[in-house]
């Protein structure tokens, strides 16, 4: 199966220090799907928000999750998809928005990981009524520096239901991933991350 690599850029600005979700402490993202691909899900928290969208992509996917921060090139070029998400905390900043792991890596590993030809899909964390001209805004980082390095991106969704004014997160209209807001839609991200691991299903994704 071609590679694949899902950036779930999740763009945590969320003052919530809770996790709704305990997710798996095992960190080996690799899992077999019936196409015998291997499949990862990568994140990175602060408050833990992050971490919990990914669990809930975890459990609607069936695989692993880890923290880019423990990820290894090796790993990372081994995969044949991958789901990637982080947090946005540094706000109106033209790069290292996450405040995480990822602020490093994008600019120190990515580069030195052959990934062209993979497919990406990203997904994002924020908070609209706090931060609402900076929505997710790392997850747009993350998209455009895997598109720079020769990605397909997957896994697009509709700005509908969401209430914020601006976000680098969007291209033509559409959010470049899942969006979840656990501060103020916190009930809804779980039914959105059911749907958009449906939608990826669709994209022939896994």
């Amino acid at each position: 199966m071609k590679l694949f690599l899902a950036i779930a850029a999740v763009s945590c600005l969320s003052k919530s220090t809770t996790l709704a979700f305990a997710p798996s402490a095992n960190h080996n993202v690799r899992s077999a799907t019936a196409l015998n691909a291997k499949v990862g899900i990568y994140y990175s928290t602060q408050t833990g928000n992050c971490e919990t969208v990914a669990g809930y992509i975890s459990e609607a996917a069936g695989l692993e999750i880890a923290d880019i921060g423990d990820a290894t090139d090796e790993e990372v070029a081994g995969l044949d998809s991958i789901i990637v998400g982080a947090p946005t905390w540094h706000t109106d900043e033209e790069s290292e928005r996450s405040g995480t792991s990822w602020d490093s890596w994008l600019y120190d590993n990515l580069p030195n990981i052959d990934v062209s030809g993979k497919n990406v899909a990203v997904f994002g964390v924020g908070d609209q009524a706090s931060y609402d001209e900076y929505y997710c805004d790392a997850a747009g980082e993350l998209y455009d520096l895997f598109e720079g390095a020769g990605c397909k991106m997957m896994g697009f969704t509709s700005t509908d239901g969401y209430d914020h004014s601006s976000s680098k997160a969007e291209r033509d209209g559409k959010f470049i991933g899942l969006m979840c807001d656990e501060d103020n839609q916190y009930d809804l991200s779980e039914d959105r991350a059911k749907t958009w691991v449906a939608q990826l299903k669709g994209e022939g994704f896994f």
